[in-house]
C-alpha cells in the first residue's frame, strides 16, 4: 500500500513564506507525477501544481511566480515551496502521486495524503 505524508503547514502572515513537503512510502518503484491540490472552505478542490518524474511542471495561474513545485524521485518526496503568501492561498493542501509503479503493477488510481492547513492571516 502507498501512502502519502505531508508537512509544512501552518499560520503565516501575508507575503510570508512556508515549505510543504510530501513523502510517499510503500512498495514503491516510480511515480510518474506528484503534485499539490487545495481546497478552501465552501470551494472545490483545485490543482495547484504538478511535476512529472522528469522535471516537467505546471501551475495554476493564481499561483505562477509565487510557488514553486520540486521533487526528489529517489526519496519520492515533492516540496512547494510558497512565497508572497495571500489570504487567499487558505486551504487545506493535499499532496497526490499519479501513475504509481509498485510491487503489484501501475495503479489504476491516484494516491493522496490527508491534507495540511495553510492559513495567510495577519
Amino acid at each position: 500500500q502507498v501512502q502519502l505524508v505531508e508537512s509544512g503547514g501552518g499560520l503565516v502572515q501575508p507575503g510570508g513564506s512556508l515549505r510543504l513537503s510530501c513523502v510517499a512510502s510503500g512498495s514503491i518503484f516510480s511515480i510518474y507525477a506528484m503534485g499539490w491540490y487545495r481546497q478552501a472552505p465552501g470551494k472545490q478542490r483545485e490543482k495547484v501544481a504538478a511535476i512529472t518524474s522528469g522535471g516537467s511542471s505546471n501551475y495554476a495561474d493564481s499561483v505562477k511566480g509565487r510557488f514553486t513545485i520540486s521533487r526528489d524521485n529517489a526519496k519520492n518526496t515533492v516540496y512547494l515551496q510558497m512565497n508572497s503568501l495571500k489570504p487567499e492561498d487558505t486551504a487545506v493542501y493535499y499532496c497526490n502521486a499519479d501513475r504509481v509503479v509498485t510491487t503489484t503493477g501501475l495503479s489504476g488510481y491516484p494516491y493522496w495524503g490527508q491534507g495540511t492547513q495553510v492559513t495567510v492571516s495577519s
